[in-house]
């Protein structure tokens, strides 16, 4: 596994395929394998060479124990493009990661040929910061000196309702499927807790407003993580940029509706609007 150094911090990656190179930054706690399954394919068949980041505090890039900042993990994404000596590159990023993203946006535009930016927002509003807080607590709790796990049936539970939409939840053979899944999946807590106060932002909307990169926004019907009006503020402050709203998927919309979210890109990237 290629390990780029940026700063002084070690960050790894993989790469997919030939072609001009799309980079792709996960969200909170996730390794970059989350785009193997369904973007990496799509990317690569489309013509595309994929990069897919371990964004700092997530193993086997550095922990960085005393702490990171949205700036860090900008200029991760930037020093990973000059790494890599294509020039500008197209970049996804989703969650936490678009976040990181609009920020490059802002500070490096000239490594950014075109933006995908997937279930993002531009300010904090009541319920994420109460749910980041919770989050927060819990991770303290299990990594802390009295330590406790979330039994793993009832983490599945607790996931697949905050990630998961309607559709996939009434429908007993995918929900079922699924929740096999979060139980063999075990975030790694402490990459986990570094990340998790990145996502208390101050309004950034106004400041959005000096991107020039052509973007696409992307916003999950039934996401209850960052719902979809928190997303349409973004695209509506970036000039010139293109909003599309994926239905029947929550949070995980990239997993739940690949297919569409899939074409939702390489039709951006082709220059035909989603």
């Amino acid at each position: 596994m290629p390990i780029a150094r940026t700063g002084g911090t070690r960050l790894s990656y993989e790469e997919y395929g030939a072609g001009e190179p799309v980079v792709m930054v996960t969200g909170t706690g996730a390794p970059g394998r989350m785009w193997r399954t369904h973007q990496v394919p799509a990317l690569t068949r489309a013509g595309y060479r994929v990069i897919t980041l371990d964004n700092r505090g997530i193993p086997p890039s550095d922990p960085c124990p005393e702490g990171f900042t949205l700036d860090d993990m900008a200029a991760d994404i930037a020093g990973l493009i000059e790494h890599l000596g294509e020039g500008a590159c197209r970049v996804v990023g989703y969650s936490l990661g678009a976040i990181a993203v609009q920020e490059l946006l802002l500070a490096r535009p000239e490594l950014v040929r075109q933006a995908v930016l997937m279930a993002t927002s531009g300010r904090t509003d009541a319920l994420t910061a109460a749910m980041t807080a919770a989050d927060m607590e819990l991770a303290d709790m299990q990594l802390g000196e009295v330590q406790g796990k979330l039994p793993p049936r009832f983490a599945a539970y607790v996931q697949a309702l905050q990630n998961l939409s309607p559709r996939t939840l009434n429908d007993d053979e995918r929900l079922r499927d699924w929740l096999a899944v979060f139980e063999m999946s075990d975030l790694d807590r402490s990459g986990l807790r570094g990340q998790l106060g990145l996502q208390l932002i101050p309004d950034r909307l106004r400041a959005y407003r000096r991107i020039s990169t052509p973007s696409l926004v992307i916003g999950f019907q039934d996401d209850l993580v960052v719902r979809p009006r928190l997303s349409r503020e973004v695209a509506q402050s970036i000039p010139g940029s293109t909003y599309t709203e994926i239905p029947g998927c929550g949070h995980y919309g990239y997993l739940e509706r690949p297919a569409a979210v899939n074409s939702a890109i390489t039709d951006f990237f082709a220059g035909r609007t989603p």
